[in-house]
């Protein structure tokens, strides 16, 4: 079962079940955080069904980003590929990009707040003061207060490749700002979520008419498992409102690539669907 976010015909955000491509609207007092905190979240999402609302066409619908309250982190260097690039930023940090990479504990930072970060169809933002700026496609794991995983979604960790090779304690400046994260389209509850080696991940970056770059990978190339993510991020640290934990990118564009205005980003994950962004750059 897929959970989607939407903006209804009275301008409040209410939820839906995912059903083909139609939106099914839940009752609007359904909160995203009660249905996933709560056991067996398909069977409380199908009690929920307003029986008063007719079907939306997807095609009609304003989706909003599947969080509520939640804060929003990500792991790093948890793809061979992205070891590599991040090598590649700075021969400075190489090494310490290579240890994280085999360390037991990982890279974990808080990437984004609920109004940092953007929906479907919405803008992801450049920074002014960089050159090389990536999309970073990633599995977005959905925790409740009690740190399970409830669900999946789709994460854009956009980043600032310069500032970051720059030196790596500038990391917050070229990962945390204004649209600096996407999330989408919708949760998929963990149940209908396909194991890592099936889950195909695709990056396509539309500029004007043309491809500007593509690629994918699998999630079963990530070098951690997500419940020792999980374990990690749960350390010393609570979460009352829940969490979302982007797992790292295994697609990182080489350094003749970077993201311009008017970019669109799409972001295809299986299990889950896709997320398009287009790219701003300027005052937020």
């Amino acid at each position: 079962m897929k959970i989607a976010k939407y903006i209804s015909s009275a301008g409040v955000p209410r939820l839906a079940c995912v059903e083909a491509d139609q939106l099914v609207p839940l009752v609007p007092e359904a909160k995203l955080f009660d249905l996933l905190e709560g056991k067996g979240p398909a069977e409380v999402a199908e009690a929920a069904i307003d029986g008063r609302e007719k079907p939306i066409q997807l095609a009609d619908a304003k989706l909003l980003a599947p969080l509520d309250e939640h804060e929003v982190w990500a792991a790093g260097v948890t793809y061979t590929r992205s070891k590599s690039a991040r090598m590649e930023e700075s021969a400075a940090a190489a090494d310490c990009y290579d240890r994280v990479y085999v360390a037991e504990r990982p890279e974990l930072f808080l990437k984004a707040t609920p109004h940092r970060v953007s929906g479907p169809e919405q803008p992801v933002r450049i920074r002014q003061d960089s050159n090389w700026n990536v999309p970073e496609p990633e599995v977005a794991l959905v925790l409740n207060t009690k740190m399970e995983i409830a669900g999946f979604t789709i994460g854009n960790d956009v980043s600032s490749r310069d500032i970051e090779g720059d030196n790596p304690l500038y990391l917050p400046q070229a990962k945390v700002y204004s649209q600096c994260c996407g999330l989408g389209p919708w949760v998929t509850l963990a149940a209908a979520m396909p194991q890592p080696a099936e889950t195909g991940i695709t990056l396509v970056v539309r500029r004007e008419k043309n491809v500007a770059y593509q690629d994918q990978t699998s999630a079963g190339k990530l070098a951690r498992s997500y419940e020792d993510l999980v374990s990690w991020l749960q350390r010393e640290n609570q979460f009352p409102t829940g969490a979302i934990l982007l797992t790292g990118t295994g697609i990182v564009p080489d350094s003749e690539f970077t993201l311009q205005a008017g970019d669109v980003v799409e972001i295809t994950i299986d299990g889950i669907g896709t997320l398009r962004n287009h790219v701003v750059q300027g005052s937020s």
